[in-house]
């Protein structure tokens, strides 16, 4: 007999905010993960009394004042910028691109010494093109250099996305970077958003109050128990690979991982900043995340003698490994649609998150996503 209203497969923030949102109407849910821990990609561990982001540097951003409101009603937020920086051939730049990264590339002091060399780059780029019979960019590496110029691409795009999706540039579709954000100001601030932060002690502070008072079971595998976890509720709420819900009866879709290396030192301050990106391709890692600074600011770093660090490989997904992110190529996104189409026709089973769409998504938009989704508003 069904027990629940809702069986929500998956604890990350699209399954923890259905649910929270679900209680609060009344409804009964079940939350289940196959992960020995709730909360997704945001879950922390406490190192050396840091918050370690166990899957990749997470940073809440939005300018949707309901979203902000939200989760800072349910735990309140510090208030960290993200301003990450570059290294190549172990020179620093700033990002995003802004005037600062300007002044370290060319030397460049004002606006318009630099948008006259982006402009001069853009240019010769855009002759070269004509001269091969190209109108429009065919690939990633010629849609980047039209957009800001050999010297940008070349030093601060070319390695990082080559190593982030394990392929050439020349190989990748131009509309992965449809637009690259070009600031003619002196501002470091990565985001264009109102609001930025990360909860104050981390982010199982937002998983806890999100289920809270919510039956939840952890080292649960959907699939392994599949008509039983069915049967005992009316509606399923799906966070998994949308494929694997349907057994790849199409084919399976690809995704790229990220490896962790982490690693502890004997500093209170090891690299100054909490994101640092390695865009040379002869490095092997993407960037290096250093902890504390998400939570410690100013003389608060060197109250804790240690650090933490995580350095990140992208690498080709494997079985066993953790999905990451979906291969936006032509290939992927036509089986994908194929999948979509399939959960469109379902009536007891509600797919969200970047999983069960294959679609990346930052956190506020996917608290978004809860928010309009047609069963929630239901309740209303």
């Amino acid at each position: 007999m069904e027990k629940y209203d809702y069986l929500v497969v998956g604890s990350g923030l699209f399954g923890a905010v259905f649910a929270h949102l679900a209680t609060k109407a009344g409804k009964k849910c079940l939350v289940i993960d196959k992960r020995p821990q709730l909360g997704g990609n945001i879950y922390c561990e406490k190192q050396h009394d840091i918050c370690v982001h166990k899957y990749g540097a997470h940073i809440f951003h939005t300018s949707n004042k309901e979203v902000w409101d939200f989760v800072n009603a349910l735990v309140p937020f510090n208030r960290y910028t993200n301003a990450p920086v570059a290294v190549y051939e172990g020179k620093m730049y700033n990002l995003p691109f802004n005037m600062n990264t300007f002044y370290q590339m060319w030397g460049c002091k004002t606006p318009a010494e630099a948008e006259a060399k982006i402009a001069e780059q853009k240019q010769q780029v855009v002759e070269e093109m004509r001269a091969q019979g190209v109108d429009a960019p065919r690939n990633l590496e010629e849609q980047a250099l039209c957009l800001v110029g050999r010297d940008i691409y070349e030093k601060l795009i070319k390695g990082y996305t080559e190593k982030q999706w394990g392929r050439p540039c020349t190989e990748l579709p131009a509309f992965i970077i449809k637009r690259l954000p070009v600031r003619m100001i002196f501002d470091n601030n990565y985001f264009n958003d109102s609001y930025q932060g990360i909860p104050i002690g981390g982010y199982n502070k937002l998983t806890e109050a999100l289920l809270a008072g919510i039956e939840c079971k952890v080292n649960e595998d959907f699939f392994a128990q599949r008509e039983y976890w069915e049967s005992l509720a009316e509606k399923v709420v799906f966070t998994g690979q949308i494929d694997e819900y349907y057994n790849f009866c199409y084919g399976k879709l690809q995704y790229r991982t990220v490896r962790f290396e982490e690693e502890v030192h004997e500093t209170p301050n090891l690299q100054g900043c909490a994101v640092i990106n390695y865009t040379e391709r002869s490095v092997p890692y993407t960037r290096v995340i250093e902890h504390k600074h998400f939570e410690s600011f100013g003389a608060d770093v060197y109250a804790n003698p240690r650090t933490v660090i995580s350095k990140e490989f992208s690498t080709e997904w494997t079985e066993g490994s953790e999905p990451f992110y979906p291969v936006n190529d032509a290939t992927n996104t036509e089986l994908a649609d194929r999948y979509r189409a399939l959960a469109a026709k379902e009536s007891k089973v509600i797919f969200g998150g970047r999983l069960a769409e294959y679609k990346y998504y930052d956190m506020a938009p996917v608290i978004e996503q809860v928010f309009n989704h047609p069963e929630v508003k239901s309740w209303q």
